[in-house]
């Protein structure tokens, strides 16, 4: 408790804002509720100054509140800033007052290391294309050196893990029946079809932590800052974006740290058009099929295109359907410099992982059963359950009806259409139902039945040792140095993309992919978001999302097929 005769803290604000400041201290000190109020008159002056919500509810005054907002338009017209931001900056100039006088310094005036590298790296010019720098790097590593985990796990997938199912399902006298459709179909072909991607999101997660535990995503948002503010945007909303690229989820419930409604409804309505990690195995899977010498260059220009698209729709949004609104400022502390440590990574890197698998275990599962089951139930034909054409399938039957939308896009297959409607359950669900559709059967297991688990098991650590090393030697060849082989063998499943995507557009398959890829980049998120949406923007701008996102996807998928196909590209 403070003694009597301390006198209270007072932080000295500068003659234009104390002159405002004390106008509201005398105001509310002759307030008729002043004995009332929740604290001392010049904090909540302060407060009233910089718009704090929960202060103006409690004071309840409509003159005050109007007077103490046309005061701070005054005097940001006058100082060029924000009131937020004079009181801030004058509140860290009475901290670093206090630290000078405290703290002995050993070492010479000057800037330090951390100064030196933050010139460089928040640089007005520089900062921003040091960021996409970074970023391509990371995207470039994430599928050029996982590109061996990821045909490892296929294969073990696909060989000794369908296997071992088979022989179960055989083993209970199931074999030949709808069960072991189910199983080997439905359940491992589903999601094994996605677990195959996660050696790409382990080394996305690694080198993610890696950047935030350095405190260069701090610098990061402050560099991206200024250009959200310059289109129009707010500059508190690139935290939640930021969350967004690694699930679209966390980041619509990340918008509550925005202060005015406005704000978080924007933003909200913009973190769709984040590329979260769920898009990531559908790019790699692709630009391997169609871009195979150039893939990582493509997956990053996908991440390119949705920063391109945020700001595009936010610049747009904000001068029509929110034009007028408040732009919030945006204050921040820059964390120092520090090495990542191997635990906080790996346990960063664990969650998430482990959070994916989850994932896998009850979404991707209850969704690549649903769509074996729609494969299984004939609509047509004189097929039965668990024994009809693919073609003519409840599955199949739905998708056709929906397919010819997305003709002008260059994708009017129904497995294609049907790989998209799932993907509304969660954007991984698309590659486990590709998986499906296509009908891969006679690719499962084929070497795994006829030797020994213990066979398999020295198989599969085989395989993951010759992974290592040619992820190992992946390293130099991104630098132009090639000390092996790089031709992979070409997989039953994009074979069957392949000849799809060039049936559907005309020859022009890789364009048709490239619209694909940004249709999914674009449409409706998922299931999940779309939830957390309506839970903090209502239902009026959850269906507004829904309409927009899909919306512009189509429109876009549409224009890159046809412009590119009018060129002759693809």
């Amino acid at each position: 408790m403070r003694s009597p005769d301390t006198a209270p803290l007072r932080i000295d604000y500068g003659p234009e804002v104390e002159e405002v400041l004390a106008d509201l201290e005398r105001r509310l000190a002759d307030h008729p509720n002043a004995s009332a109020l929740p604290a001392p008159a010049r904090w909540l002056a302060v407060e009233l100054l910089v718009g704090d919500p929960d202060v103006i509810a409690r004071i309840d005054d409509p003159v005050l509140v109007t007077d103490a907002r046309e005061a701070a338009e005054a005097l940001e017209q006058r100082t060029g800033l924000d009131p937020e931001a004079l009181v801030a900056d004058r509140r860290y100039e009475w901290i670093h007052g206090i630290a000078e006088g405290a703290v002995t310094r050993t070492a010479p005036e000057g800037p330090t290391w951390s100064d030196r590298i933050d010139a460089v790296l928040t640089h007005r010019i520089w900062g921003i294309p040091i960021f996409f720098a970074v970023m391509w790097v990371v995207f470039k590593v994430v599928t050029d050196v996982s590109a061996p985990f990821v045909d490892w796990v296929d294969s073990t997938v696909a060989g000794p893990i369908t296997g071992w199912f088979a022989a179960i399902v055989a083993t209970l006298g199931l074999d030949g029946t709808w069960v072991e459709a189910l199983v080997l179909d439905g359940i491992v072909a589903g999601v094994g079809a996605v677990l195959v991607f996660v050696p790409i999101l382990v080394f996305l997660y690694v080198l993610l932590s890696i950047l935030e535990d350095s405190g260069y995503m701090a610098r990061a948002a402050f560099v991206m800052d200024r250009v959200m503010l310059a289109l129009g945007l707010h500059g508190r909303s690139f935290l939640p974006l930021l969350v967004g690229f690694g699930c679209n989820i966390p980041a619509v419930y990340a918008t509550r740290v925005l202060e005015h409604r406005r704000d978080r409804v924007l933003t909200g309505l913009l973190v769709p058009f984040v590329s979260c990690a769920a898009r990531l195995p559908v790019f790699v899977l692709l630009a391997a099929i169609f871009f195979e010498q150039h893939q990582g260059n493509v997956v990053f220009a996908m991440y390119v295109a949705s920063v391109v698209f945020v700001l595009a729709i936010g610049f747009a949004l904000s001068r029509t359907v929110f034009r007028g609104s408040e732009r919030a400022p945006f204050v921040m502390e820059l964390p120092p410099y520090r090495w990542p440590t191997l635990r906080s990574t790996a346990t960063v890197t664990g969650q998430r992982v482990v959070a994916f698998l989850r994932k896998a275990g009850t979404i991707i599962l209850a969704a690549s059963i649903i769509v074996w089951l729609l494969l299984a139930v004939p609509a047509r034909g004189d097929g039965a359950f668990n024994d009809t054409p693919i073609e003519d399938s409840v599955f199949a039957t739905v998708s056709e009806g929906i397919a010819p939308v997305f003709a002008p896009a260059g994708f009017d297959s129904w497995e294609l259409s049907g790989a998209l409607i799932t993907g509304f359950v969660a954007k991984e669900v698309v590659v486990s139902t590709l998986g499906q559709v296509y009908g891969l059967e006679g690719d499962e297991g084929d070497d795994a039945g006829g030797q020994s688990v213990l066979a398999d098991i020295g198989d599969i650590g085989e395989g993951f040792a010759t992974a290592a090393k040619d992820a190992a030697l992946a390293v130099p060849r991104m630098l132009g140095v090639d000390f092996a082989e790089t031709d992979a063998p070409d997989s039953a499943l994009a074979g069957a993309i392949r000849a799809d995507f060039e049936s559907t557009s005309g020859g022009h398959g890789a364009l048709a992919a490239l619209a694909f890829m940004l249709f999914v980049l674009l449409y409706v998120p998922c299931m999940a978001t779309i939830g957390a949406q309506r839970h903090e923007m209502g239902a009026r701008w959850t269906w507004f999302s829904v309409v927009l996102n899909t919306g512009v996807a189509l429109l876009v998928a549409t224009l890159v097929f046809q412009v590119g196909r009018a060129l002759g590209l693809g």
